[in-house]
């Protein structure tokens, strides 16, 4: 019985040792420029007052929209994609191409304005990417983008705004 535990414990210990390498945390350049921002201090109750239903559920629950519903798939105009939490402009209209996935795609961000975290949610690991300034989440970075990056940044499109040029 003892050396099942012992064996159990020390699985378990590196289990959580090699999970908390994995995830920056609130240490990110990204989002420490943006730590005092009155987004960060947004009650629950009042984001859910402030957001339709599915942009709430995204956005701060880290929910995925249904592939193929955003109109976002479909706009082509010149402008600039922000949050839809706090407006924060986080991805240009020449970054968007169609990945066939039903979300928006972008090769690349405004890299000050993302933070990232190893999300397990699904069992694997993988890159979730959120707002820098709200910690809304947008979607996950996957690596298997067009060139110049290679990149693919899966967007939730009601977690996005889009303000034409």
């Amino acid at each position: 019985m003892t050396h099942a535990l012992s064996r159990r414990h020390l699985l378990l210990t590196a289990g959580a040792v090699a999970v908390s390498g994995c995830s920056p945390g609130p240490a990110d350049a990204s989002e420490r420029q943006y730590a005092n921002s009155p987004f960060r201090r947004i009650t629950d109750a009042q984001w859910r007052a402030r957001l339709p239903r599915a942009s709430y559920d995204v956005l701060r629950r880290e929910a995925t929209e249904r592939p193929y519903t955003s109109p976002l798939n479909e706009e082509s105009r010149t402008g600039t994609y922000v949050c839809r939490g706090c407006d924060l402009p986080l991805f240009r209209s020449q970054w968007k191409f169609e990945s066939g996935t039903g979300w928006p795609s972008f090769y690349e961000v405004i890299a000050a304005n993302i933070g990232t975290k190893t999300d397990f949610g699904i069992g694997i690991p993988r890159t979730e990417y959120h707002c820098a300034r709200c910690l809304g989440h947008q979607g996950h970075l996957f690596m298997d983008g067009p060139r110049p990056t290679g990149k693919r940044y899966c967007n939730n499109g009601v977690a996005l705004t889009f303000k034409a040029a």
